[in-house]
């Protein structure tokens, strides 16, 4: 399923008539995301042409026009399929986020991007994942959403009821049935605390997975959606439970609430702000000195475990995402393979984009976890 990911970009063929070149933008051919080795093999044949047919020119005011439109061409298609400098992998670090994913008993993917030089590192980064509780993080954005649109206000009284519950140690499934509760904390609730009665409930008030699954899809997010009591999304729910993404997009989601662009400006910030108040701070949040800012969002099901997260950090913010499936050890203890993963990965990225640092978390802190 994960091969057949893919989009079209237009392929440049240089072919020549008469005494000229033709730049022709009009074949086009499905490759792979980020493979550009045909791109690579179609500049190197493209050139190989050109100077084949240039030598074999005797006019002059040809060979001038011909160059002209080669270096055109050329000009255009290096913008079309070299990589930019704000988009270029970080190969050392590529290297030991490898060597973590190929000793990890499952399936692991990782997306890495440090938001100032654009340097990523990206292993498994398409591969569609279950999200477990990472999926508040959009519901989050339907609720706002519809806060924007008037439908309902920020500051709402609701209503618990016993029907709403969802078993579990949730904060608001103690409440009594009738009791109120402000809009507000609901939203925090389901942050903070990643409460499952409180996104469920907030789920439902957004429009169901429908219509959080539409602003994704009309906001360039193609992978990651609701399947949960969403309609037609019965098979997805099997294979992938709550939610489905990939690390890339996950990342990408956090990337767009701080820079303001998630429904609104205010809205970004309100989000914002309750993902840097998280309860659960035992995996990637504890190799992060408690002084800087993170905003994250976390998941668990019995054969995942993931963890999307922003750091603010003195060096520039970056921004990274781990997920893993299929993974042998289901346990719920916090040397579960999978929560030892995404401390591993957060201490690693922590001493690469900040390798002055002199922090290290505090002895015995771990049992606290």
């Amino acid at each position: 399923m994960d091969d057949e990911r893919v989009e079209s970009r237009p392929v440049f063929n240089l072919k020549y008539f008469q005494h000229g070149i033709g730049a022709q933008g009009v074949c086009r051919e499905s490759v792979n995301r980020f493979c550009r080795d045909g791109y690579k093999f179609t500049v190197h044949k493209e050139l190989l042409r050109f100077i084949y047919i240039f030598t074999g020119l005797s006019h002059e005011v040809t060979k001038v026009n011909v160059m002209l439109r080669f270096l055109l061409c050329a000009a255009f298609g290096a913008a079309l399929f070299l990589p930019s400098s704000g988009q270029t992998t970080d190969r050392a670090l590529a290297k030991k986020l490898q060597d973590l994913a190929d000793d990890f008993h499952g399936d692991v993917g990782i997306f890495v991007r440090h938001v100032k030089t654009g340097r990523t590192v990206a292993i498994n980064a398409d591969t569609l994942f279950p999200t477990a509780s990472m999926i508040k993080v959009p519901i989050t954005i339907g609720m706002f959403q519809k806060i924007e649109k008037g439908e309902i206000s920020y500051d709402t009284i609701l209503t618990y009821r016993d029907s709403l519950l969802y078993e579990g140690e949730d904060i608001l499934g103690s409440f009594r049935d009738g009791e109120k509760i402000a809009l507000s904390k609901v939203l925090m609730l389901m942050i903070t605390t990643s409460d499952n009665t409180a996104s469920l409930w907030c789920q439902h008030l957004a429009g169901t997975g429908s219509s959080i699954n539409t602003w994704l899809m009309d906001n360039g997010f193609r992978y990651t959606r609701i399947n949960s009591r969403t309609p037609g999304r019965s098979a997805d729910w099997q294979k992938y439970g709550w939610g489905q993404t990939t690390p890339r997009e996950m990342a990408g989601l956090l990337l767009r609430i701080r820079d303001g662009k998630a429904v609104s400006s205010r809205a970004s910030e309100r989000i914002y702000r309750n993902l840097t108040r998280i309860y659960f701070d035992g995996e990637s949040l504890s190799q992060i000195p408690p002084y800087v800012q993170v905003a994250s969002k976390s998941g668990a099901v019995n054969r995942s475990r993931s963890e999307v997260v922003l750091v603010n950090a003195p060096h520039g913010d970056y921004v990274f995402c781990v997920i893993t499936k299929n993974q042998k050890d289901e346990s719920w203890t916090s040397d579960n393979e999978g929560y030892v993963l995404l401390r591993k990965v957060s201490k690693l990225l922590w001493d690469h984009f900040e390798p002055d640092s002199k922090w290290k978390p505090a002895e015995k802190i771990g049992e606290w976890y």
